[in-house]
């Protein structure tokens, strides 16, 4: 059989050998970076979802294009994330997410936006998924970060801002094909090849693949995980650690002209059930894992109604599957063989925007839109979910009893409306007012302003100040999240009781509301030097959090439950900080150049609990954090990479005894480096090597985690690791 790696290069060819005999020169990419000037001067779309200058917009955005991913080794959107301003990201930490992160204070990737040029690829509904490898950026022409809230463009759960990756048709784009290989069987491949189809059509299409042993972290750290007896086995009679992931993707895009657009992407990532479990409490088995994937369909029409007044036609369909194979295997299901989980989400949504410029002052933006959701929701299954049947008719009961078991389905839909206005008064103030209502079917409407002024107040001085509202819809895995077991035990009416609390759904569950204060200064002293300030402060409401249940609530026909916990709106959540962001270019003599690069980010998080009115720290956050980079180029033939991350004490799950009520425990502060060098040109100007090294100096660090005493307060990270990838422009 062949290796994937391999596949990828067989289809990669196969599209390479099709194309034009003048498209292969075309194609090569450029290897310079943008100048300083240049870069600060790129269009941006997401701020405002039109194109517009960096300092035409109130909201603080970042720009990362295609050279400075190239060069800085952000092959993915962990990687990319990772090495932002204002994000603290732990990796392997999560059973189903796998990866942790919080962005300015909001914790995990169901409060942040994931989009595609302009069109949402994350969950469909909401829920958290994995933001890993899965994310590869091959066909990323740049991708825009927007701080802030952006619900009154976009809608529901832009609480933290959105992600959009942008991409280009095939007129613009060329032919590449990349295979790496590395430690701990690291294998990594992707594609991107595209090609003029004629009579004003152009097609684009890539793929990506990668699988990972990962290191054996039990021989690094074994403290973290010694062997001990769980489940009927001995110690001695334990499994060795495992961790390996694997993810892949697929994209392709058709044109026509600049009128039409119609596109496709897919992301898979199937990593252990095991992560970030004690070995006391799970088996670490290959087979006992999690699998997600994500199917995004897209249309766009774009049409002019006068030279003032044009508009865009969007249409997508979505879908989210967690693999039925999926299963754990540990404490709470007994370590037995019935374990498994499920879970589908599908979306379907079209939408009219227009843009209007009134005048050269005033732009009018607005829309209107519809999306109808579904989604399945299962408790622990005893086998395998049957895809070919609908969730009624699964045949399965509770084990140890011969209750159906309960699995839910829901079926909802919204509409939605926005407005914005965009002003610029003088050369030098501009205003920036919108709105958008969301009305869902299953709690009513939410209303969000947003408004902001951008002033320039000498040269190379911007300031600018941001008011904006947002929510997060409850997503189908928080409302009708509902597990528990029995013991076969019965009461003197033939009920089955349990003694064990189970979790109950609440199919009542609010939207999380957000007001968020932010001021950014944009200064550039220099045209080779530029220094961003952005402070922020953000209060959430009616946070979404599990608590227990003052009288159980009985969902389950034929039990008696004794104790019940569900989800509710009861929390209440503060942030404040500030990223403080250099970017400095300099000619080191002769052909050598240096583009440097930083940040410093402080943060203040708390949130409160319902139980007890304590305001406890935000979990999974460094209040200082020091991330610095500088690529070093020789012409456009080499590229030296050396990046450094320091980061501070981290809050973790748990509370910390010795102090008062509010502080938690905490992971100690680590500094941890990479360094990545390229060669290209070569091989007739089309080649181009690369070496990556992960955690230059081998230093044992932690990852925050630990909610609970089944997980690991603290979880090992990688030691050094070595990657090696070819190149190849056709």
């Amino acid at each position: 059989m062949k290796s994937p790696c391999s596949a990828l290069a067989a289809i990669a060819l196969a599209f390479g050998t099709s194309l034009p005999a003048t498209a292969a020169t075309d194609s090569v990419l450029p290897l310079l970076p943008l100048s300083l000037e240049e870069l600060i001067a790129t269009p941006v779309i997401t701020a405002s979802r039109r194109q517009e200058g960096r300092e035409q917009t109130p909201a603080h955005i970042m720009v990362v294009t295609r050279e400075q991913m190239r060069d800085r080794r952000y092959k993915n959107l962990a990687d990319l994330l990772e090495d932002l301003p204002g994000v603290d990201f732990q990796r392997g930490t999560r059973s189903s997410q796998y990866n942790n992160f919080v962005f300015q204070g909001h914790v995990s990737n169901n409060k942040l936006l994931i989009l595609l040029d302009g069109v949402r690829i994350d969950h469909p509904a909401g829920g958290k998924i994995p933001i890993a490898e899965n994310f590869s950026l091959y066909f990323a022409k740049q991708v825009e970060v927007l701080y802030g809230p952006a619900a009154a463009l976009y809608g529901a759960d832009a609480l933290g801002g959105v992600i959009n990756i942008i991409t280009e048709k095939a007129s613009e784009a060329g032919g590449r094909l990349s295979a790496g290989a590395g430690s701990y069987g690291s294998l990594e491949g992707n594609f991107l090849a595209g090609a003029p189809l004629g009579a004003g059509f152009s097609l684009t299409a890539g793929a990506h693949y990668q699988q990972s042993d990962r290191a054996p972290l039990d021989k690094y750290y074994p403290d973290s995980y010694p062997k001990v007896a769980a489940g009927g086995l001995a110690a001695n009679q334990r499994e060795a650690y495992t961790g390996e992931i694997s993810s892949h993707s697929q994209y392709f895009r058709l044109d026509y002209e600049d009128r039409l657009t119609v596109g496709f992407y897919r992301n898979n990532f199937r990593s252990l059930t095991s992560t970030g479990d004690k070995t006391a409490t799970s088996y670490y088995l290959s087979n006992a894992y999690w699998d997600t994937t994500i199917d995004t369909w897209y249309g766009k029409l774009r049409f002019d109604i006068t030279p003032s007044l044009s508009g865009e036609t969007v249409v997508d369909y979505s879908t989210y599957q967690i693999a039925p194979q999926t299963r754990y295997v540990n404490v709470f299901t007994g370590f037995s063989d019935h374990g498994y989980d499920y879970a589908m989400a599908r979306r379907r949504s079209v939408e009219q925007n227009l843009n209007w410029r009134a005048s050269e002052r005033h732009v009018l933006q607005g829309g209107v839109g519809y999306r109808d959701y579904k989604a399945i929701e299962t408790p622990d299954l005893p086998h395998p979910y049957d895809t070919g049947k609908g969730p009624q008719v699964q045949g399965m009961t509770y084990p140890n009893t011969n209750l159906p078991l309960r699995i839910f389905d829901t079926d909802y839909y919204s509409w939605f409306g926005y407005l914005q206005w965009q002003a610029q008064w003088t050369p030098e103030f501009s205003t920036m007012l919108g709105f958008r209502d969301d009305w869902y079917s299953t709690y009513g409407n939410s209303l969000n302003p947003r408004l902001g002024a951008v002033w320039k107040a000498a040269p190379g001085n911007y300031l600018k100040l941001l008011y904006g509202e947002a929510f997060r819809a409850p997503s189908p895995e928080e409302s009708f999240s509902a597990f528990g077991s029995f013991t076969g035990a019965q009461d003197i009416n033939g009920n089955y009781t349990a003694s064990a609390r189970f979790r109950a759904p609440n199919p009542r569950l609010e939207p999380e509301k957000s007001k968020t204060w932010s001021l950014t200064w944009d200064w550039r002293p220099r045209n080779n030097l530029n220094l961003v300030t952005n402070v922020y402060y953000t209060e959430v409401s009616d946070v979404i959090v599990t608590m227990n249940d003052p009288a159980p609530i009985q969902y389950i026909p034929g039990a008696v439950l004794s104790k019940t916990s569900s989800k509710q709106n009861a929390g209440q959540d503060k942030y404040h900080g500030i990223d403080l962001i250099p970017q400095w270019q300099l000619h080191l003599g002769g052909p050598w150049t240096a583009d440097l690069w930083g940040s410093y980010s402080y943060i203040r998080g708390t949130t409160r609990s319902p139980i007890d009115q304590v305001d406890w720290e935000q979990t999974n956050i460094a209040a200082h954090k020091v991330k610095l980079g500088v690529t070093v180029r020789y012409q456009d033939w080499l590229t030296i990479t050396p990046r450094l991350q320091w980061i501070g004490e981290t809050t973790t799950g748990m509370p910390d005894t010795t102090k008062p009520p509010g502080d938690r425990l905490k992971t100690d502060a680590y500094t941890v480096a990479s360094l990545h060098i390229g060669a290209h040109k070569l091989a007739g100007e089309r080649l181009s090597l690369y070496v990556d090294i992960y955690n230059l100096f081998d230093a044992r660090y932690y990852a925050a985690h630990g909610s609970s005493s089944d997980t690991l307060l603290q979880v090992p990270q990688q030691p050094r690791t070595l990657m090696g990838t070819v190149e190849y422009r056709f």
